[in-house]
């Protein structure tokens, strides 16, 4: 069975236990800051689980893009060496939402198992927690199955919690017996030790208790159940594979990569390893790319260099020397165009970021190794057998290079690496990471606004911009409830009705006015504390506000209508961006604010002035069209298959709006908008900038904004005009022959500075020093920068054939050093390690390569001192 008739296969069972099937969410996760990606087939479900969000539906299936690269879940060292891990894989799963509980999970699970896909119910094996007996009862009472084939199993294997608090309960495994002559021992023993003949298949989680803070266990009122079944071991069982790699999920990239490494798989090497975890690597890269995730130093963005790096580097291993994964991304798009034909649509984009981050890595790679060499003979000169772990973590941070590798490069030069401390720094670094990514969630100040029921709430701002009598539901000061607020006091409110738009979507939320005979109140930002509940800040003018009082709220229409007509005409430049630049445009971010826009999106290079010129026009040629906005609520199936554009950093509910503009732009959008392109009145681009690789962004005004920014831009030009005597036609040309003149001036500044400098190389006079007989040259230079002093101490080293040179200088508040050491002494002494003692005095830092270095520092008054002590130092270290 293909792997994409199992996907349909499953889906089509559970659409007929009246399932609602819903498409994989992103690979970037929505609203949870806890996961790095998405990992799980729950994580679109996480709030629904936790009582924080309801749909009209109580049961789900889907196939979920999944990546496990970090935290507890992270396979990353095991890919390619087992036959069954993985970065990226899909999960198939089936939920409930306080509807069907054990019985029928169990039920679905084993019909699906047995009279659908046909597995050998004698080949099949199950474990349940050791304390559920109820599990256990069902699947061998009324499942069928023998008691010696359940197995009770601890704690630690059979039970899932969300977290430290929140939903868990017992869950059950169902595993297959691959290949009965692949390993001998029972069942049992085979199912604990992780066995690669006995594989988990299908993990069925009973969700029927939430922990408190003190780890006591209470029932939940509505049981649910979180299924996730892995399509990759379901392959391998169904296809009757004893290897995930050996499916068509993998063998068409394995055939490229061998095609070209020219070489035969499996071999039964080594390098087989490389090949399988660059088969893996691949689809990782692809579907990265394609949720909109771009390499990066940090976070998510660097998990995908990071699986870009180790798959170059491997395809090198398998004698591939020029950049080849971004050919496999475009078989990964083939092989899942069924199932995710979105890939297809944005192949061009991929293979190009794809090869410009091989590219980048190539080129460090060159630099490592040359990085490698001088640690290497770092350690050597200084009669250590190690290589250093932060050396090592350095090369490996920086240029990529695998710990393996370094391993393996420092052995043919009979040194060690020290992996723990390696180990110690990418802990450190993953620590960084982390912070880079994590959100601030206030669980406390989430748990007050869980209480509220929100039934009752309604956003009514969509068609009007006040109402004369809203209730207040909810009223918090310093995160916690309170019953009223009084005149001074600042908190936030929850209506049951509002025409106060929350800030979702990249549009900031409304502010406005509320008030009743007895009070007054400012609001100053609206926003979702949790889904579907829409908080207000206020600030209390005066009199009392009480939980239960009605009010009239009005939003501030002005603001609300700049902040609309800039949404709408995101939904122009983007519309506008991928008809001038081509279908690969993805939206990757916005704001949304009253006085501009901002707009991110993917596109793998900077936009011409005739690029931006041309979408400037198209978008300014469609507000003068004036053409309608028409709104509609549908679905997100009936969006999506009406050509609706869905923006991936959206997390879509069952209804959605889709916003159309004429035949030109169609987005699913939850935000305000302009009733005619018209509205906007005017639209101009004022920056278009790098965000990261593959990412960029332009800020754009509109109406009186853009009117304002155009007359003040007038304005300067026509105070250029006079100032320089010339004509509107003329003014680039006499800019550019001022230019010419400065550049002449300048030129001739430095050869006079240069004539200056000379003078004091050719006598090195009082500060030439012998330290230990080496030549040790100390001066002080005024109002030199960079490049002059690097020049001059090139120059000292030229004059004194064999020694060392320290220069010195003081500019506007800040200290400037350099470190030269002539060729022949780099090996007893290095210019890199000379100066940061030397720049610690001036409360700075620095370094360089073993015959240069340059620090910087704050203290001033210190450099006399730190060119004084300079050749004692530098006597340290010989």
């Amino acid at each position: 069975m293909r792997a994409q008739d199992i996907r349909q296969t499953f889906l089509d069972y559970f659409a007929g236990k009246n399932h609602k099937i819903l498409p994989s969410s992103s690979l970037l996760p929505k609203d949870d800051p806890t996961i790095l990606f998405t990992n799980a087939g729950m994580n679109q479900f996480k709030n629904i689980f936790l009582g924080l969000e309801t749909r009209s539906y109580k049961r789900a299936a889907t196939v979920q893009k999944c990546m496990r690269v970090s935290g507890k879940h992270n396979d990353l060292e095991q890919v390619g060496r087992t036959r069954k891990h993985h970065t990226f894989f899909e999960m198939l799963g089936n939920f409930s939402f306080g509807d069907y509980f054990k019985n029928d999970a169990i039920a679905f699970a084993w019909e699906l198992m047995t009279d659908v896909f046909k597995f050998p119910k004698d080949r099949l094996y199950v474990t349940v927690y050791e304390e559920d007996d109820e599990a256990f009862r069902i699947w061998n009472m009324e499942a069928g199955i023998p008691a010696d084939r359940i197995f009770r199993l601890s704690k630690k294997d059979n039970f899932w919690a969300m977290g430290e608090t929140g939903p868990c309960g017992p869950c059950s495994e169902i595993h297959y017996d691959m290949d009965p002559t692949y390993e001998e021992g029972t069942p049992l023993e085979l199912i604990e030790k992780g066995s690669d003949r006995m594989v988990e298949l299908w993990n069925l989680v009973f969700m029927q208790y939430v922990q408190d803070e003190k780890g006591v266990l209470h029932l939940l009122p509505s049981p649910s159940i979180d299924t996730g079944m892995g399509l990759e071991r379901m392959a391998a069982a169904l296809q009757g594979k004893t290897s995930n790699f050996e499916t068509d999920l993998f063998m068409p990239l394995i055939a490229e990569i061998c095609g070209l490494a020219s070489r035969e798989y499996p071999a039964h090497d080594e390098l087989d390893v490389s090949v399988r975890l660059i088969a893996d690597h691949a689809r990782a890269i692809a579907f990265l790319i394609g949720d909109g995730i771009m390499p990066a130093n940090d976070g998510r963005g660097y998990v995908l260099r990071r699986l870009v790096r180790r798959a170059f580097r491997h395809g090198n291993l398998l004698g591939i020397d020029r950049p080849f994964v971004y050919k496999l991304v475009g078989v990964v798009c083939d092989m899942v165009k069924d199932a995710y034909p979105e890939l297809l649509s944005s192949l061009n984009f991929i293979a190009k970021m794809c090869r410009a981050e091989e590219e980048r890595f190539a080129q460090t790679l060159a630099s490592g190794l040359r990085y490698f060499h001088y640690y290497i003979k770092e350690a050597k000169r200084s009669g250590r057998k190690t290589l250093g772990g932060e050396a090592a973590f350095k090369l490996y941070d920086t240029f990529g290079f695998p710990l393996d590798l370094s391993q393996e490069l420092a052995e043919e030069e009979r040194l060690t690496v020290d992996e723990e401390g390696f180990r110690r720094e990418l802990g450190k670094q993953k620590e960084r990471a982390r912070q880079s990514w994590r959100g601030h969630v206030d669980r406390k100040e989430q748990k007050a606004y869980e209480k509220i029921k929100w039934s009752g709430v309604r956003f009514a701002g969509y068609g009007q911009e006040s109402v004369p009598e809203a209730g207040v539901i909810a009223l918090f000061k310093d995160g916690a409830p309170v019953s009223e607020l009084r005149a001074g006091d600042e908190g936030e409110a929850v209506l049951d009705v509002t025409p106060f738009y929350a800030e979702a979507g990249g549009q900031v939320g409304d502010t406005g006015l509320w008030k009743n005979p007895h009070f007054s109140a400012v609001v100053t930002d609206t926003f979702y504390p949790v889904p579907e509940i829409i908080s207000h800040k206020i600030k209390v003018l005066s009199g009392i506000i009480k939980k239960g009082d009605k009010l009239e709220a009005a939003i501030d229409a002005q603001r609300r209508k700049a902040v609309r007509d800039n949404h709408t005409a995101t939904h122009l430049l983007h519309a506008s961006l991928r008809q001038v630049l081509g279908d690969h445009i993805k939206q990757a971010g916005s704001l949304v604010s009253v006085t501009r826009l901002r707009f991110d999106f993917t596109h793998f290079q900077a936009l011409t002035g005739e690029e931006i010129r041309t979408i400037e026009t198209l978008v300014n040629e469609k507000i003068r069209e004036n053409i309608p906005v028409h709104i509609k609520e549908t679905t997100l199936e009936e969006g999506t298959r009406e050509g609706a554009t869905a923006i991936f950093e959206e997390k879509y509910g069952e209804k959605v709006r889709m916003v159309a503009v004429g035949d030109f732009s169609k987005e699913l959008c939850g935000g305000t908008h302009a009733p005619s392109t018209g509205e906007i009145g005017l639209f101009k681009i004022i920056e278009e900038t790098s965000v990261a690789a593959g990412l960029r962004r332009i800020e754009a005004l509109t109406g009186e904004e853009a009117l304002s920014y155009i007359q003040e831009t007038e304005g300067l030009v026509g105070e250029a005009i006079l100032a320089l005597h010339t004509s509107r036609k003329d003014l680039v040309a006499q800019i550019e022959k001022l230019k010419e003149l400065v550049k002449e001036k300048e030129h001739e500044m430095k050869l006079l500075r240069q004539k200056v400098l000379q003078g004091t190389i050719e006598k090195p006079g009082e500060e030439m020093k012998t330290v230990k007989g080496v030549s040790v040259l100390v001066r002080k230079m005024e109002g030199l920068n960079a490049g002059e002093a690097r020049s001059l101490a090139d120059n000292f080293k030229q004059k004194i054939k064999s020694g060392v040179v320290v220069l010195g200088s003081a500019e506007e508040g800040k200290v400037f050093l350099v470190v030269g050491v002539t060729k022949y002494l780099t090996s007893r002494i290095s210019a890199a390690e000379i100066i940061k003692p030397i720049a610690s005095i001036v409360g700075g830092g620095g370094g360089g390569r073993p015959d240069f270095a340059q620090a910087g520092g704050t203290k001033i008054e210190e450099l006399d001192k730190a060119l004084k002590e300079s050749p004692a130092i530098i006597e340290k270290f010989l």
